[in-house]
């Protein structure tokens, strides 16, 4: 997907952008998000009920581009304190906000009741420690289901029957007979069983489940789901041998799922959610890191001015990033190198043995798709400031959205 944008991050707004920031820094592309939001809205207009994304905050926190997504027509999906007052900050109320979190804080729920937040319990055994705590439950509840042994999940979120996250099927049916007890009047449907995939047959069942289930609860509880959220886990393409989910084809498959099953059972005023983030923003991010040094000892090192805290996926994951070489895209690769950042850890590492063009000390590097749970996982070790992040527009102009961090920020805390 992201290489369709490539063009826009060249030499010369690398250069503009050099003058104001050093490196390393994040560019987002307000083009390509545009592009991928429209899309996935045009793909789902056909359900009765009506379809919106709530992004996944946690994929990208950054006000300016939730900004962005807001006035785009998308909700966001929210997970902790932090992340509800960014969309309190920037006029993000009601039901517009979905709340799914786990291990919940007491404060963070009411935060997300005052805010009118769709508030996704985890668990059982939240809505006694709800109503202990804070007061009635809110008329809208939602419940996250975890299939266990149904659902295979896979590497980056574990499998269903050891997650931490959701409820069983028996612990889901207790849950919204226990709610409606408690005068929830109207109710939603949750479940996040993958990351970052690309099958989209596995995306097509996890639908056909969801639906079979608002089916059960309406026939064993006379419970009519208000909405139906297919949760995340909508992958992209990180290598350059993979293919993108076609989601027309995942769309046309939802349609004939929903007609076959809700439709047909008096449920088609039931909407579709969903709370993809790496999709949205993924593709249309780019790290951008400058060569201080290139050594030889048992095998070749690039040593570059960014490190693993400011893109720790390669090392957490062992995930692959896509890396080009600024002005010599084109050229032959010629050499096997690891890319490595300066910690004091050797997993330090963007790529391993990885065959690229001759790297000489100054060349920019480009990671590629690191718009989503790149800077938004960065940390400090070893005193390491994580960067700026930039949001390049449409017109091509440059907008900083984050200032890059600076000592008075790492010893900001401190009591000396």
């Amino acid at each position: 997907m992201e290489s369709r944008y490539l063009f826009r991050i060249n030499k010369e707004i690398v250069g503009e952008i050099e003058k104001k920031v050093s490196t390393p820094f994040y560019i987002y592309d307000e083009f390509g998000i545009e592009i991928t939001v429209n899309k996935l809205y045009k793909v789902f207009d056909w359900v009765p009920g009506g379809y919106k994304n709530f992004f996944a905050v946690k994929a990208l926190p950054n006000p300016q581009i939730i900004s962005l997504l807001h006035k785009m027509g998308m909700g966001v999906d929210t997970s902790s304190m932090a992340e509800l007052v960014i969309a309190e900050r920037l006029g993000i109320v009601g039901e517009d906000i979905m709340f799914t979190a786990n291990n919940v804080p007491k404060e963070d729920f009411e935060k997300a009741l005052e805010l009118g937040a769709i508030i996704n319990f985890d668990d059982l055994s939240y809505l006694d420690f709800f109503t202990k705590e804070i007061g009635n439950l809110p008329e809208l509840v939602c419940f996250r289901y975890n299939p266990g042994n149904l659902k295979e999940g896979n590497d980056l979120i574990g499998k269903p029957t050891e997650s931490k996250y959701g409820l069983t099927k028996d612990q889901l049916f207790k849950a919204y007979a226990k709610s409606k007890q408690m005068g929830a009047e109207r109710f939603g449907l949750h479940t996040m069983v993958v990351s970052n995939m690309l099958n989209v047959e596995y995306l097509i069942d996890t639908a056909r489940m969801l639906f079979e289930l608002a089916v059960e609860l309406k026939e064993k509880l006379d419970i009519e789901l208000e909405f139906i959220n297919l949760g995340g886990g909508l992958g992209i393409p990180y290598k350059r041998s993979e293919k993108e989910v076609d989601i027309e084809i995942y769309s046309k498959s939802l349609k004939y799922l929903y007609d076959r099953i809700l439709k047909n059972n008096n449920l088609s005023h039931i909407k579709i959610v969903s709370e993809f983030g790496r999709y949205i923003t993924g593709p249309h991010g780019y790290l951008i890191t400058k060569v201080l040094h290139v050594v030889e000892k048992y095998k070749k090192y690039v040593g570059v001015d960014a490190s693993m805290s400011s893109l720790m996926r390669p090392a957490l994951y062992g995930a692959y990033h896509h890396i080009t070489i600024l002005g010599k895209e084109y050229k032959k690769e010629k050499e096997i190198y690891d890319i490595t950042g300066s910690l004091c850890e050797n997993n330090d590492k963007f790529a391993i043995d990885r065959k690229m063009p001759v790297i000489i000390v100054g060349d920019i590097l480009i990671l590629h798709d690191v718009g989503a749970h790149g800077h938004a996982m960065g940390f400090q070790y070893n005193g390491k400031l994580r960067p700026a992040e930039i949001l390049l527009k449409k017109d091509k102009s440059i907008k900083l959205i984050r200032r890059a961090e600076e000592l008075k920020d790492y010893f900001s805390t401190i009591v000396w």
